[in-house]
Formats: C-alpha cells, structure tokens, sequence
C-alpha cells in the first residue's frame, strides 16, 4: 500500500471540515455499502448528495444524475465505483471544484490520484471513512 494515499491530512479535513460530500453510486439500495456510508456521514453531521444516473432521491436528499448537475459546492466526491472506472469522478471532481476526492476500500487509479492531486484537489485512496473515524473513535 502506497500510505501518501492515506495522507493523513487529506484524511483529517476531508473527516472534520468538509461538509457536502458527493456520493458517486449511491442509489435507494439498503443492502449496498454505499448507502450505508452515506448513512453514516449523515450520523456524522455530513450532507450527502446522491450521484447516480437514476437521480434517486436517497436518504431524504436529491439525487443528481452528474456532478455537473449539482447546483451547489460540493466538498468531497466520495467515489464507490471499480478502479478502471474511478478516475473519471476524480477529473470531473476538479472540474466541478471539488476540494477532496476519496476512492473506497480496494479503489485505486494512481494516475487520477497524480492527476488530482497535481491540482492542489486533496485525494484519498483505499480507504473508508468508516475504517478512519472507527479507528480515531478507537484509539
């Protein structure tokens, strides 16, 4: 494992300061992990906005079918999707001017992350928010 994925600062404000986090993939589907990270950023005082080509209103928030559509700054673009298809929400991330960007547990596209962060956007791979508050709250 590459750690400077795993910045620790990154991973510091992206938890503590950011609000608005875009979930890519997230749909009405209990059962996924998405919906439950959702779930538990809203628990954790986060605003979640839905990304998902349905635009499925999804924890009483509205979906949007891009990042693009979004009509508000988003912080963070929190990206459940395989690695060979992550990199593209890290491009739009920047584009939509997102500050961060975080790859799940066992996504990882080293290009987007050179890419990104080369463009001053924070960005963290390979990791959840779950396994990072669980271990704060633990230790």
């Amino acid at each position: 494992m590459n750690t400077s994925w795993q910045d620790s600062k990154a991973v510091s404000s992206m938890l503590d300061d950011w609000e608005t986090w875009a979930v890519v993939g997230l749909s009405g589907n209990p059962d996924r992990t998405a919906y439950r990270i959702a779930e538990l950023l809203q628990r954790r005082g986060k605003r979640i906005v839905p990304i998902h080509p349905d635009a499925p209103t999804v924890l009483g928030e509205q979906g949007y079918a891009t990042l693009a559509d979004v009509p508000f700054t988003i912080d963070v673009v929190d990206v459940f999707r395989k690695s060979e298809a992550a990199g593209e929400f890290a491009d739009q991330a920047v584009e939509v001017g997102a500050k961060g960007v975080w790859f799940q547990l066992g996504v990882i596209d080293e290009a987007a992350f050179q890419r990104t962060t080369a463009t001053g956007v924070a960005m963290v791979m390979d990791t959840c928010p779950a396994i990072e508050w669980g271990a704060r709250d633990s230790g």
